[in-house]
């Protein structure tokens, strides 16, 4: 990589010796994070007790000095809900560092949640009041000299304060969808309060870290923007450097796999420095499926004479990132979807929610496990909802580093949000701190004001004319908060991000947020609904899509391993049933059970006992109804000038406690059945089927003599950027037998790159008796070697009426001896839908499930974690007729 450096400084800066010498003058960071003790204020006999950890927040504590049970396990969360309501007090000690002249101390919190004062030796020094700015604290004149110094921070109940500031401002319409509506006069994260996926459990405490930090000088920022050049030869790197102190030089310095490629030294010209970097032939990030993810690293190096005063780097990467909203050749409305270095990409993913609702206790590690779960499971986007939390550094650097773009919520979530003064300048330095800390990430690509918080508008019929253009009308109507999304947030984007894509909020794009013809839809509601209302069949799905459907959904349970960890008795519970009181209690969506069922009834023959096979039911379920969503949209991905779905995104990735819910990985990181079939539709190549029934009456008045023909249509999907041709194998299999009725293959189909294609001329007409009789196996097979390249089954539906039979020879076989992982074959000896494997170590790890089998072909499904001979770990599943049992 070529870099040339353009110094823009009033004059030119000599060049430093190589190794400047660190002296006592560099800054020096002392976390903060040992000897901490809490107790509750207010209770004359309270006494301090240990923290857990740290960072930590009061639940951790509590369950650790085991005052509280574990509010995970069977109903504890009901009888712990007095914590939310009282205050708290956490307490250290740390030493005075020696200052040298002209050095300050500063204690940086990072968080703090929410409502807290903050007493350094027993006076006052700091009130905060939300928990997503973080804080910094000039303590020099505040130190003792001789002996240690205290600090102590007191959390006041935030849920009691709402409670106040509601009542506070009377004139105001505070309504949500989920929680109480005081959630929305406080800047918590809005989970916090509950939701219909997840727990009321209100913490507090110093949920982020504490550090003391000693210097003289200090880069107080840095910051770029990066310019790719339409042609992508060629990029450029504007860089600054905000310091605090009396420092006179930065050193600014571009690194690449480990190796400098460029540095400038500028002057400190009124407390900045700016530097202009600029390469041919740029090494440029892309999404995993397109390309690598290199990395860069601009370094600042701040000087004072031959003295480092403070270094701090950001790592970036170089792409062009674009959302393309274009009118459309044969449809109303416009495009909505991602373009990176001028490649189009259908984002195929899911929603994100915090991973836990004890945000302190996850590690980095487990960061990157959600994210390269995402990966190996083909999806190329994760969207950051907005009822959670702007999300840790470590979420952000494994999408970076594994190539995964993100759609990042503002932290506003389902309700009527007020906008007097003070919110007003609460929000701003929230979002103008958050902005500034995640814009070097180059996998953020759009910024959104908020989380259906339109959507509630409509619903509520607050005021809204999209006309007035004059904000501060906006804050006189019963709706105030279009303040926020379409002025501040706009203001601080345009600001600090300016390259970077804002919408209002999500959804949001047409005359109204369900208008599937412009900008993004959540397909929960409208004529017809998903989950919600009408609960529209799922083989219908293909109506309900948009130009990007960003939020769309279905429930199932997690593995039994994960409700076994909730019950008090575990596997011995009297409450190991499906329709237990704990089990229900643990499904937060009002009428989940219900509407579970709902859909199950109609597709599924299910029973509930034994409790694994209705579990296992119920993710087929969501299983059918996540394949058949990507399957269909995937399908309106039709080429330039066509896209009519531009990207879907699954309601949702991951869970924040052991619940049923509808993520399609549980709170331990167990894949459900959906994962997996998710992970094949979004495949480079697939080939799919739909059934379609044409009506042919006798005469126009007669109903009695109707004559139904069955047809499948073939479509498959190439999301790769090479043309392949391909041959398509069809058999039209009987169910009961299993014997091929019908055999052909057609060759030498194109399939374009980056697009679906539709395969038009393949006749496969059946009477309504034979349809219902007849199982569907497409194949893709590359002619040069006839590898199998992609490959679907397709049943009649629904499900319920398929006579499944019985296999009277499953062989299940572990084969090979790899370092990195064997294979499991599968044969069986009539046709099996849903094949599922389980195991009983989350070490055990499967690159496939939940596969259709067919008689004569041998299934492989690569396995890491389990050796050869070693099957009796293994436990099977599959749908029968009937219950099941």
């Amino acid at each position: 990589m070529e870099v040339k450096g353009d110094a823009r400084s009033v004059s030119a800066a000599p060049q430093r010796a190589a190794n400047p010498k660190h002296t006592l003058r560099a800054i020096k960071t002392i976390p903060i994070q040992s000897g901490w003790k809490f107790k509750q204020v207010g209770v004359p006999k309270a006494v301090w007790a240990p923290v857990s950890q740290f960072p930590t927040n009061i639940h951790l504590d509590l369950m650790h000095n085991k005052t509280i049970p574990d509010p995970f396990v069977a109903k504890n969360e009901e009888t712990v809900q007095w914590v939310g309501e009282k205050s708290w007090a956490y307490k250290t000690t740390f030493a005075s560092p020696m200052l040298a002249a002209g050095q300050k101390a500063v204690i940086t919190f990072e968080g703090l949640d929410t409502h807290a004062t903050v007493l350094l030796n027993g006076k006052e020094v700091l009130k905060t009041n939300n928990m997503f700015i973080p804080e910094r604290l000039d303590v020099t004149k505040c130190l003792k000299v001789l002996t240690d110094n205290e600090l102590e921070i007191v959390f006041e109940s935030t849920y009691l304060i709402g409670k106040r500031l509601v009542e506070n401002h009377p004139t105001h319409k505070y309504g949500c969808w989920n929680g109480d509506p005081s959630r929305l006069a406080v800047r918590k994260a809005q989970y916090h309060y509950g939701w219909d996926w997840g727990p009321a459990l209100l913490t507090s405490g110093p949920w982020r870290p504490i550090n003391l930090e000693i210097y003289a000088s200090r880069v107080a920022d840095l910051f770029f923007t990066t310019e790719v050049d339409k042609s992508l030869a060629s990029a450029q790197i504007a860089a600054t450097c905000e310091i605090e102190g009396d420092a006179t030089e930065i050193r600014f310095e571009i690194i690449f796999q480990g190796q400098e490629v460029a540095s400038e030294v500028v002057e400190v010209i009124d407390g900045k420095g700016f530097a202009v970097f600029r390469t041919q032939k740029p090494e440029l990030w892309y999404p995993f499926r397109y390309g690598r993810q290199p990395l860069y690293l601009l370094k600042a190096v701040l000087l004072t004479g031959q003295h480092v005063c403070d270094i701090r780097s950001k790592q970036f990467g170089l792409r062009r990132a674009e959302i393309v909203q274009r009118e459309l050749q044969d449809a109303p409305g416009t495009t909505f979807f991602f373009q990176i270095n001028d490649i189009p990409i259908f984002c195929g993913g899911s929603n994100w929610i915090p991973a836990d609702i004890f945000v302190p206790r996850i590690e980095p590690p487990k960061y990157r496990a959600w994210v390269k779960l995402a990966v190996e499971g083909n999806q190329s986007m994760i969207r950051i909802w907005g009822g959670g939390i702007y999300e840790e550094e470590a979420f952000y650097d494994a999408c970076d580093e594994l190539g995964v773009l993100v759609w990042q919520d503002f932290m506003f979530a389902c309700g009527n949000y007020p906008a007097h003064g003070d919110f007003l300048d609460l929000v701003k330095r929230e979002a103008t701190a958050n902005v500034k800390r995640l814009r070097h990430h180059p996998c953020i690509v759009i910024w959104a004001g908020n989380n259906e918080d339109y959507q509630y508008r409509e619903n509520e019929n607050l005021e809204y004319d999209p006309q007035d253009s004059n904000p501060d009308n906006w804050l006189k109507t019963d709706f105030p908060a279009r303040y926020i999304y379409e002025k501040i947030l706009v203001d601080v984007v345009r600001e600090y991000v300016p390259n970077t894509y804002y919408q209002f909020g999500s959804p949001f794009g047409g005359k109204t947020t369900r208008d599937p013809t412009v900008g993004d839809i959540h397909q929960w509601n409208g004529k017809t609904f998903v989950w919600h209302g009408t609960q529209e069949a799922y083989q219908h799905w293909d109506k309900l899509g948009g130009r990007f459907v960003s939020e769309f959904g279905m429930a199932a349970f997690p593995s039994v391993r994960t409700i076994d960890s909730y019950l008090l008795k575990s596997k011995d519970d009297p409450e190991r049933y499906a329709q237990s009181s704990t089990i229900d209690f643990h499904n937060k969506a009002l009428g989940g059970e219900r509407r579970l069922a709902t859909y199950m009834v109609d597709n599924i023959p299910y029973g509930h006992c034994p409790l694994d096979y209705y579990i296992y039911c119920t993710q087929l379920m969501q299983a059918e109804c996540f394949a058949t969503a990507f399957r269909l949209w995937k399908r309106e991905w039709k080429g330039h000038g066509r896209e009519y779905c531009g990207g879907a995104l699954a309601w949702q990735l991951n869970d924040c406690w052991p619940t049923q819910s509808w993520s399609i990985i549980d709170y331990y990181l167990r894949p459900k059945l959906a994962y997996y079939v998710i992970k094949r539709e979004l495949a480079d190549i697939t080939i799919n089927m739909k059934r379609v029934v044409k009506k042919i009456p006798a005469d126009k008045y007669t109903r009695a003599y109707v004559q139904k023909i069955h047809k499948v249509q073939y479509f498959g999907t190439n999301l790769s950027l090479e043309k392949r041709n391909l041959n398509l194998q069809i058999q039209f299999r009987n169910i009961i037998t299993g014997d091929v009725g019908m055999e052909a293959e057609f060759t030498d189909i194109i399939f374009e790159s980056n697009r679906s294609t539709e395969i038009p001329n393949v006749a496969t007409e059946q009477s309504e008796a034979q349809a219902a009789r007849t199982v569907v196996v497409a194949r893709l097979i590359d002619p040069k070697d006839g590898h199998v390249i992609a490959r679907s089954v397709n049943w009649p539906e629904p499900l319920k009426y398929v006579p499944f039979q019985q296999p009277k020879k499953l062989r299940v076989d572990i084969v090979g001896n790899a370092r990195d992982g064997n294979t499991i074959e599968v044969e069986a000896d009539c046709l099996v839908k849903a094949f599922a494997l389980e195991a009983d170590d989350d070490n055990i790890v499967f690159e496939d499930n939940c596969v259709d089998l067919v008689p004569g072909e041998t299934i492989r499904i690569g396995v890491k974690g389990l050796e050869v001979g070693h099957e009796r770990r293994l436990s099977v599943r599959y749908l029968k007729a009937g219950t099941g049992i």
